[in-house]
């Protein structure tokens, strides 16, 4: 592969995960939790614990931390391929995805780990629960989102570069 094609791949391989990511998050904000929110507190919580277990495996794992790696690769790829505009919408979505990382790690985890380990009432699980993991959620989804564009400007400034290169 040469070089603009593995910039090119790396590209778009941050671009389609991190879409995939917002739009999971997403999914939880505007259908996932209404839906939830709806029903009585042993059907949210015992949902909510079966999400948390289900979302646990290899493919969302690979998919979640794999988005952060290719992201700044694809950064790294456009600085060291001269594409510098490129390169800061690529850092740009970097630090967005990075910071749906942190909020990840400081909100959403700690409060599924402590709902599956809530005692029997459970209307004090949901209390303590859902008003903060769905802030955190939005926060991942507005910096997943912002993400995403940041990358639709890199892919945009890095095929205005090879349409220059190749011109040469």
């Amino acid at each position: 592969m040469t070089s603009t094609t593995t910039q090119s791949v790396t590209l778009v391989a941050a671009t389609v995960g991190t879409g995939l990511m917002a739009g999971l998050y997403f999914a939880f904000d505007v259908s996932v939790m209404p839906g939830l929110g709806r029903g009585d507190d042993h059907t949210y919580v015992t949902a909510m614990r079966n999400i948390n277990t289900a979302i646990d495996n290899g493919l969302f794992g690979l998919v979640f931390l794999g988005v952060f790696v290719a992201t700044g690769l694809a950064a790294v790829q456009q600085q060291r391929g001269g594409r510098a505009d490129a390169a800061r919408w690529g850092w740009l979505a970097f630090a967005l995805y990075g910071l749906s990382l942190i909020v990840t790690a400081a909100v959403n985890i700690p409060l599924n780990n402590r709902l599956a380990k809530a005692g029997p009432d459970l209307a004090v699980a949901r209390a303590g629960f859902g008003s903060r993991w769905n802030t955190g959620n939005l926060v991942r989804t507005v910096a997943c989102t912002a993400a995403l564009a940041a990358l639709g400007r890199a892919l945009t400034l890095h095929g205005r570069g090879s349409a220059v290169a190749g011109r040469v």
